[in-house]
């Protein structure tokens, strides 16, 4: 078999999230793998598609968990690189006050910005349907380097581009090279997801819809996905909108990945339509499917190895249809 459905580039990481207390009243954290790239490649995977992953870890500890963590979860780890010098990217996971996430990353340097454009698979990235990516990459040198040669690579070869912006400003110096390297990204891809305070922060716009439609007026991107929390999210495609509630879970555990569970089964519902021109029906049904497999991973703690199956998605859909 060659070929790959969805090849993604972008941070390979330890999530370290908070999972109760110790006897002594101290924090005890978890290290799960993470990274918004391989967590929508690890839903793609449960949704049958096969995948690859590029990046950089350390050679380290957590560089050799993260890739067997990529093997078990069936995403390719022949992109992967491994750095001597320096270690496996970090993050910590908090919870804020409002329930939404707070994190602080080890990461100047860490390895994920290390990748260099001469350690790119280019044979990887001839053979994908689909290449994704997201702004972490943009943030150094030589990694920015070598995502915009990817997507270049990419591109070439016939593969649609897939962005999420994913928004870290501690990670970026300036939030003038944050929107330069953001605007970048927009300006390559036919697929965006992007999160409502992205959009805002973005536009300077809180009106969602007015601000997605600038986006679109702006890059004429075929397909526009916004993420909304517990507002549910939004679809576009050319002059078309569609909105869809959210599926709100009572006392989630953990929202890491909810937005990237979304975008993987965006990115698999484009495949099998085969198409970037959908109907009104079509967006909705892919609104519903992604939000439904969004929730339901916000119920479990990490991300990249509890991506729920399409039975899952498919019980929690039925369930919502029947309490209507």
């Amino acid at each position: 078999m060659t070929g790959y459905d969805v090849v993604a580039l972008g941070e390979l990481l330890i999530d370290f999230t908070q999972n109760g207390m110790s006897a002594q009243g101290n924090p005890i954290y978890e290290a799960n793998p993470g990274g918004a790239p391989c967590n929508v490649l690890a839903m793609l995977q449960k949704l049958g598609r096969r995948t690859a992953f590029i990046g950089k870890v350390g050679a380290d500890g957590f560089g050799l968990q993260l890739k067997n963590a990529l093997e078990e979860t069936g995403i390719s780890s022949q992109g992967l690189r491994f750095d001597q010098r320096i270690p496996t990217t970090l993050a910590v996971v908090g919870r804020k006050p409002d329930g939404d996430r707070d994190f602080s990353f080890y990461r100047k340097p860490g390895a994920d910005i290390m990748l260099r454009t001469e350690e790119l698979p280019e044979e990887l990235l001839g053979s994908a349907k689909i290449f994704h990516f997201g702004s972490l990459s943009l943030t150094d040198s030589p990694s920015r380097e070598a995502a915009k040669e990817a997507v270049r690579l990419a591109k070439e070869s016939g593969a649609l581009i897939s962005f999420d912006p994913n928004l870290r400003l501690p990670l970026w110096d300036t939030e003038k090279e944050a929107r330069k390297q953001i605007l970048y990204g927009l300006s390559q891809c036919q697929i965006l997801k992007i999160a409502d305070n992205e959009l805002e922060w973005l536009t300077g716009k809180a009106d969602h819809e007015a601000a997605a439609r600038e986006i679109l007026s702006e890059f004429a991107i075929p397909l526009v996905f916004v993420s909304l929390g517990k507002a549910g999210s939004m679809a576009f495609c050319g002059e078309k909108m569609v909105r869809v509630k959210a599926f709100v879970q009572e006392n989630p555990v953990d929202t890491t990945g909810a937005g990237d569970t979304f975008m993987g089964c965006i990115l698999h519902q484009v495949l099998e339509k085969g198409s970037l021109k959908l109907t009104d029906g079509e967006l909705e049904q892919m609104l519903r499917f992604a939000n439904g497999a969004a929730s339901l991973v916000t119920m479990r703690r990490g991300a990249l190895r509890v991506m729920p199956n399409r039975e899952e998605i498919n019980t929690c859909l039925k369930a919502v249809t029947a309490n209507k």
